[in-house]
């Protein structure tokens, strides 16, 4: 087999050709192969420390321009009993091609499935990306893909199909995909339920396909923040990996596929209902974008995801405001008074931002009615909210309110005007209620419309800083009945649109994506919001693996991490402020507590770990976080490092009683080798002399304010002792170049 080659590379550079890339490991190479004019394959995905010669932006009629044929030392041999060509999947693999796998492409037209048969027509490439125009006239389409390299390391395959035919074409499926390496075996991804969200999984990449795939109008708790395959045994720090993500919030799928035939596929796309998308002629849908990096081990590949994500959002390199949330604190039982009283004890406090949740809005006394009448209650209310937005601008602070605008109660009064804005199945019954609301049809202009002019007017009104953007419900029989189709992937772009809308219009409005806790997390929302709600479990244990989950995507700054009651409201565990405090250390800190009934010693203390939090985000605002491969189930280490690794913060937590007596050493990852460092408490020894193990008859050498001075290589390779802790209790570690 014949075939010719083009090779693109990481650019080395932002978009803007002046700001040089933070390094997220080896710099990343893809060559794709081309072979009798059809969609090229990714031939082979490496990693090296050299920049590949940069190619010439170059652009043909034909199906590609790349060097001069050569022999495919990849292609197989033919076999009996099989086709007459052996599967080397390209980008978008097909049964035309002899892909004996779920084609990438499934379209059909009048009810009858076709089967696409591409053709490159034109091609073009940079020295960092290919675009790549192929046609099937037979069938009517045309698909227009670029697979692009971008600065943070991370292959971005955008995906464009149009109906070139006279009539409607049905779209099931586009999902392109990437080739496995060879040496991969192992599978791992995310499961969870509410409250206890994005959980590791691991098990053998075997034949067939492996899917994490959403049906309920969003990605939800057990969503794979990242679905990777790796070598045997891979962890944080070591294996090769390859991770996949759909940018996307509303249904859809990430795969990997295995066959006989090839050592495997990862891919994914959208997941529309039938009858969801349909083209007329000339008209294109464009799918999700697929996220690929390639790295060793997990927090190579989460470092390129989470430079991605940051480029997005510049408001991230200021100082993230510490916050604080009054639903923990009140719950429904807000008044004016008590929540000015709560906002004076938060400035006192150094909170930065003050955020009124659900229950300020007409007739909102509990979860059973009045979603989508978004008009401030004037019983708890007299003047407006002008009087309390007011009040927490001048202590200094920002003001922030909590909206759930896709979501709508029945017992509402919008509801009961507009009973025609609900999806349902039909117009006999509604879909099955879940916390006594249905969903908003924001498909229909006037619904959409109507929910954009209210939250747009509050805004205004009251100089509103920050949006809780929350999303209880399951999208389930999600008809629209303006369309009389499936609504989800136009309910997910209308979401979008009022966002962009809302902060086009208003310059700085940051907004959190809520989705009962973390049932919406993904690079669509969050090229939009700054910041996620990790999960509505606030205790410090179940947020230990709940944000390793998470911070596989999102960079810590996006994630809301903050200190609340002992016990917790979810799950009754007490445990020590210092717990709580080091848990929410790394992340957006806020505080989901009601501090008015502190004492002054309480108080003090909860301040004193604010202030440290304060100087960390100074010493390092945007670090890199890893995670320490550990073999003993019962800690966790992590860390945030300083891009240029001149100080870092670890956080060392037992989860449970260990398997060792007392700990084994302890690794610190992602310093420099070549350096000497200080180690020492963060914050001095006192603030953690209530987390020790009754045990102890002896002090830890180091464990002191002066600490000691330890090599990096040690650091890194070999470890330290840490202090022996009562299980569930936290410690943070101080780290300086010496």
């Amino acid at each position: 087999m014949q075939m010719t080659t083009i090779a693109i590379d990481q650019p080395m550079q932002a978009p803007d050709g002046n700001t040089t890339i933070p390094p997220t490991g080896l710099a990343t190479h893809v060559t794709l192969g081309f072979s009798e004019g059809r969609l090229p394959r990714i031939v082979s995905i490496t990693r090296s420390a050299r920049t590949l010669a940069q190619a010439p932006a170059s652009t043909t009629s034909g199906p590609t321009n790349a060097d001069a044929a050569s022999t495919d030392p990849q292609f197989p041999q033919t076999l009996d009993a099989g086709l007459q060509v052996g599967e080397m999947p390209s980008i978008l693999p097909t049964q035309a091609e002899g892909w004996t796998g779920a084609p990438a492409i499934q379209v059909a037209r009048n009810g009858v499935e076709l089967f696409p048969a591409l053709t490159v027509t034109h091609s073009q490439h940079t020295s960092n990306a290919v675009t790549l125009n192929a046609t099937d006239q037979q069938a009517g389409i045309a698909v227009d893909t670029t697979i692009e390299i971008g600065p943070e390391g991370l292959l971005h395959i955008d995906t464009a199909l149009t109906n070139t035919g006279k009539s409607p074409l049905a779209v099931n499926r586009l999902t392109p995909v990437v080739p496995l390496p060879p040496q991969v075996s192992e599978v791992e991804s995310c499961t969870g339920h509410h409250l206890r969200e994005r959980a590791l999984q691991r098990q053998a990449l075997t034949e067939g396909v492996f899917a994490k795939e959403s049906r309920m109008g969003r990605p939800n708790f057990n969503a794979t923040t990242l679905l990777t395959a790796g070598e045997r045994g891979f962890g944080f720090e070591h294996g090769l990996v390859i991770s996949a993500h759909v940018a996307f919030s509303g249904n859809s799928t990430t795969f990997i596929e295995r066959t006989p035939y090839t050592h495997g596929v990862i891919g994914g796309g959208e997941l529309p209902y039938m009858g969801e998308i349909e083209l007329a002629q000339g008209a294109t849908y464009h799918a999700p974008r697929l996220l690929v990096g390639v790295g060793e081990g997990l927090n190579e590949v989460s470092a390129k995801f989470h430079a991605y994500l940051r480029a997005l959002h510049p408001e991230l390199a200021k100082p993230r405001p510490v916050m604080l949330n009054t639903w923990e604190a009140m719950y429904f039982a807000q008044s004016e008074g008590k929540v000015i009283a709560l906002a004076d004890r938060a400035a006192e406090v150094g909170v930065e931002r003050f955020v009124i949740d659900d229950g300020w809005f007409k007739g909102r006394r509990d979860d059973t009615k009045a979603l989508g009448d978004w008009q401030v209650d004037p019983t708890l209310w007299p003047e407006g909210l002008g009087t309390v937005a007011h009040h927490v601008h001048d202590l200094g602070m920002e003001f922030g309110l909590w909206f759930e605008p896709e979501m709508i109660s029945p017992d509402s009064d919008v509801a009961r005007a507009h009973p025609d804005w609900m999806l349902a199945p039909n117009s006999e019954r509604l879909p099955m209620a879940s916390r006594a609301q249905q969903v908003i049809d924001l498909t229909n202009p006037a619904a959409a419309a109507y929910v954009e002019h209210a939250i747009d007017v509050l805004v205004s009104e009251y100089h509103i800083d920050y949006i809780k953007w929350d999303h209880n419900r399951f999208l389930t029989e999600p008809i629209s009945p303006a369309s009389g189709h499936p609504g989800v992937h136009q309910q997910t772009e209308a979401f979008y649109a009022i966002v962009d809308h809302l902060r086009e219009r208003h310059p700085g409005l940051e907004i959190e994506s809520c989705s009962s806790g973390g049932g919406r997390i993904d690079a669509g929302v969050l090229a939009r919001c700054s910041r996620v709600w990790a999960s509505d479990c606030t205790d410090p244990v179940e947020r230990a693996d709940i944000q390793r989950g998470t911070s596989l995507l999102v960079p810590p700054e996006m994630i809301g991490e903050h200190i609340s009651e002992s016990p917790n409201h979810a799950t009754r565990r007490a445990t020590s402020l210092t717990m709580r405090a080091s848990m929410a250390f790394f992340g957006h800190l806020g505080i989901e507590w009601n501090i008015m009934k502190l004492n002054d010693a309480d108080f003090a203390q909860l301040k004193s770990w604010v202030d440290l939090y304060k100087q960390r985000r100074a010493d390092i605002p945007q670090g890199v976080l890893v995670h320490a491969d550990s073999a003993d189930p019962a800690i966790r280490v992590d860390g945030l490092v300083a891009p240029d690794r001149s100080r870092a913060v670890f956080r060392f937590a037992a989860v449970a009683s260990s398997q060792d007596y007392p700990y084994g050493l302890v690794r610190l990852p992602g310093l420099d080798n070549a350096a000497c460092y200080r180690i020492r408490p963060l914050g001095g020894t006192s603030r953690y002399k209530d987390e020790f193990s009754p045990n102890c008859r002896t002090a830890l050498s180091w464990w002191t304010d002066e600490g000691a001075v330890v090599d990096g290589t040690t650091l890194t390779q070999w470890g330290i002792r840490p202090p022996q802790l009562a299980p569930e209790h936290a410690v943070l570690i101080e780290v300086t170049r010496a």
